[in-house]
C-alpha cells in the first residue's frame, strides 16, 4: 500500500501510515527537525529527533552553511543528492532561495563529474535501473504501488552524457538531474517524476575494468537486441502508464534520432538533446537577432556540430525560417553546417543520412578562396560566406579559435556567437575571449555558466543557454493540457515563450536571456504557450482553455511542510 496520500499540489494535509524510522527514512515525508510536537507525539518520533522544534528555515541555513563549507563543486553535489535522498522538501526549498547558485551543483557542469563518479557516491535507491540481463522483468519492476502517480519519465542509456561520452550506470545521473529541475523549476510534483537508466553495458574500458562500478560490466549490447529491448521498456511503460510524458536523454547522436523518429507518434515523447536545445538555442537567437536589428532569415548561420543536437536546432531554426517567408531551400542555404572534418559538402561518405539534407552543393562553394586542399574549415567559411551567427555543438574546446572570430567581427557590427557545449572544459571558447576579440560587440551565450565579463569597466552578464529554461516549463505544459503528443509547433511554442522574455526587447545591450534565478518565472510562460499550441493543435485535453493559466498554478508543488495526519494501514 502507499505509504502517504501526498504530497501533491492539491493536498493540505498528508495523511500516511509510516511512524518512527520509517517515517524519517521517507525522503518525501521526512521534515526532521520541523516536526511538529504534536506530529512527534502521534508518530513516535520523540527520541529520534533533537528536542528542538526547527523551522524550513531554519534547516536551509543549516544547510546552505554547509555547502559554503565545502570547497568543491562535486563536494557540494555530493552533499544535495544526499539532502535529496533525505529530505525531499528541503532540497527544492534550498534550490527555490538559491538557484542560481545551486543550478550548476545540482545539474551542469557539476553533474558530468557527478556521473564519472556515480559508482562512488550511489548510496540510496532512486529511480530504477533496467538492465539488459532483467529485460524480461520491465513489467515487474514497473508494477510496484509507489509508481502509481507517475506522469513523467526522463530515460538514458548513459552512452553520451553531456560532452563526456559514455559513462554507462553512472548516466543515472542526469535523469536523477533532470527530474529534479522538473520539480525545483517546473514546480512538477516530485512523486509523479521517475528517472530511469536503461543498462545495456558500456564500452567505456575504464568503467569495465573497475572493480567499484555498479553497472553491468558488459560491452554495449547493439543492433537488433538493442532495439527490442528498447522496445519492451516502451512497450511496457505504456502498459503501466498509457497517458505517460517521455523524455529522452543522453543517447548516443543517430540512436537519439532514430529512437525520437520511431516513437514520437507512439506516445507522448520528445528528446531534450535534440528538440530541448533546439528550443533553446533558437529562443536565444530569436533574442539575440532583436538585438543586431536583422531579422533570423537574413542571418548567415554557421553550426559548428551535427550530431543530434545540431540537427535538431538547424532543423527548428530552418522552420523559424519558413514563418518569416523564407522557403526551406532559402532557409538552408542561409546556414552552413560542419561535422568533425568540416563543412558538409554533398557527396561527403561519411555524411550520416541525418545530415545529407543540410550538406551543401559543390555549387555553393565554387570559387571560394580556402585555407587548402581537404575539408573546407571554419575560417573557410567564416571567410566566404560572411556568417554573422555562430553557434557550437562540438565538444571541441577552442574551436572557435581568435583568427576565425576577428574575421567574423570585420564583416558584421554584433555578431552572435554561442558556443553551446558542456561542461566548461569541452566549449568552442570562453565568453572573455570573444569579448575581447570583438572589442566588446558580441552578443554571447554559453551552454555553461560563466561568471560576468569586465569590458571596458562594465560588468555583462552572460547568458547561460541550458535546456532548464525549456524542459521544465515544456512538461509542465504538456502534463497540464494532457497532450497526447509532443509536436514540433509546441517546441517552437516553447521557444518563442523563453524569447519574449528577453532583457534585449528592453535593451539591445542587455543580455541574451532572463537570470537563472527567474527559472520558475521562465518555465510558467513556456508551459502557457505549450500548452496553448497543444490546444490549437488538437492535441490537448483541456475541459476550459480560458482558465488555462489558473490550472498551470494551481498544479505547481510548492516546497513547503504540510501538516501529516496518522491514518491506520488497512492491510
Amino acid at each position: 500500500m502507499p505509504a502517504a496520500t501526498g504530497p501533491s499540489a492539491d493536498t493540505e494535509v498528508i495523511r500516511t501510515t509510516l511512524s518512527g524510522y520509517d517515517l524519517l527514512l521517507h525522503p518525501a515525508l521526512n521534515k526532521g527537525t520541523a516536526f511538529t510536537e504534536e506530529e512527534r507525539d502521534t508518530f513516535a518520533l520523540h527520541g529520534l529527533l533533537p528536542p528542538r522544534i526547527g523551522t524550513l528555515e531554519d534547516q536551509r541555513e543549516r544547510r546552505k552553511r554547509s555547502l559554503d563549507n565545502e570547497p568543491t563543486a562535486f563536494g557540494k553535489y555530493v552533499l544535495m543528492r544526499d539532502l535529496q535522498d533525505n529530505d525531499e522538501t528541503l532540497f527544492y526549498s534550498l534550490i527555490a532561495h538559491h538557484t542560481e547558485e545551486l543550478l550548476p551543483i545540482v545539474y551542469t557542469p557539476a553533474v558530468g563529474e557527478g556521473c564519472q563518479r556515480f559508482s562512488e557516491i550511489w548510496r540510496k535507491p532512486r529511480g530504477l535501473f533496467i538492465s539488459y540481463p532483467n529485460r524480461r522483468m520491465i513489467d515487474q519492476m514497473l508494477a510496484d504501488p509507489r509508481y502509481d502517480h507517475i506522469r513523467c519519465i526522463v530515460v538514458s542509456d548513459g552512452e553520451r552524457i553531456l560532452g563526456l561520452g559514455d559513462q554507462g550506470a553512472g548516466g543515472m545521473g542526469i535523469p536523477i538531474g533532470k527530474m529534479a529541475l522538473y520539480t525545483a523549476l517546473g514546480g512538477i510534483p516530485p512523486e509523479h517524476c521517475l528517472p530511469i537508466l536503461l543498462d545495456v553495458g558500456t564500452d567505456n574500458q575504464a568503467l569495465l575494468d573497475n572493480p567499484i562500478y555498479i553497472g553491468w560490466q558488459h560491452h554495449r549490447v547493439r543492433g537488433q537486441e538493442y532495439d527490442d529491448f528498447i522496445e519492451s521498456f516502451v512497450c511496457a511503460v505504456q502498459r503501466r502508464w498509457p497517458h505517460i510524458l517521455l523524455q529522452w536523454e543522453d543517447f548516443a547522436g543517430e540512436n537519439a534520432l532514430r529512437l525520437l523518429k520511431r516513437y514520437r507518434d507512439r506516445l507522448c515523447t520528445f528528446n531534450d538533446d535534440i528538440q530541448g536545445t533546439a528550443a533553446v538555442t533558437t529562443g536565444t537567437l530569436l533574442a539575440a537577432v532583436n538585438a543586431t536589428g536583422i531579422p533570423l532569415k537574413d542571418q548567415t548561420i554557421a553550426m559548428f556540430g551535427s550530431g543530434s543536437a545540431g540537427v535538431g536546432i538547424i532543423n527548428l531554426l530552418i522552420a523559424a525560417m519558413r514563418e518569416q517567408g523564407l522557403t526551406d531551400e532559402e532557409a538552408r542555404r542561409r546556414i552552413y553546417s560542419f561535422n568533425r572534418h568540416g563543412l558538409m559538402v554533398e557527396g561527403d561518405p561519411d555524411l550520416r543520412a541525418s545530415q545529407v539534407p543540410l550538406a551543401r552543393k559543390k555549387e555553393d562553394v565554387a570559387g571560394w578562396t580556402v585555407s587548402g586542399p581537404g575539408p573546407i574549415s571554419l575560417l573557410d567559411v567564416v571567410r566566404n560566406a560572411k556568417v554573422t551567427v555562430l553557434a557550437g555543438v562540438s565538444a571541441q574546446a577552442g574551436a572557435f579559435t581568435e583568427e576565425v572570430v576577428r574575421e567574423m567581427a570585420r564583416h558584421t557590427p554584433r555578431p552572435v556567437i554561442v558556443p553551446l557545449s558542456n561542461p566548461t572544459s569541452v566549449a568552442e571558447a570562453t565568453p572573455e575571449d570573444l569579448l575581447r576579440w570583438t572589442d566588446g560587440r558580441a552578443l554571447v551565450g554559453t551552454g555553461s555558466p560563466s561568471a560576468p565579463v569586465e569590458v571596458n569597466g562594465h560588468q555583462i552578464r552572460i547568458s547561460q543557454i541550458n535546456n532548464s529554461f525549456i524542459f521544465p516549463g515544456l512538461a509542465l505544459g504538456i502534463l497540464v493540457s494532457k497532450a497526447s503528443r509532443v509536436t514540433d509547433g509546441m517546441m517552437m511554442a516553447a521557444a518563442k515563450g523563453l524569447a519574449s522574455l528577453s532583457p534585449t526587447f528592453a535593451d539591445s545591450t542587455a543580455p541574451l536571456l532572463p537570470p537563472i534565478g527567474e527559472s520558475r518565472k521562465v518555465a510558467l510562460v513556456v508551459a502557457e504557450a505549450v500548452a496553448r499550441q497543444a490546444i490549437a493543435e488538437g492535441v490537448a485535453d483541456v475541459e476550459n482553455p480560458l482558465t488555462l493559466a489558473e490550472q498551470l498554478r494551481a498544479y505547481v508543488w510548492e516546497p513547503v511542510y504540510r501538516p501529516y495526519e496518522r491514518v491506520n494501514c488497512p492491510c
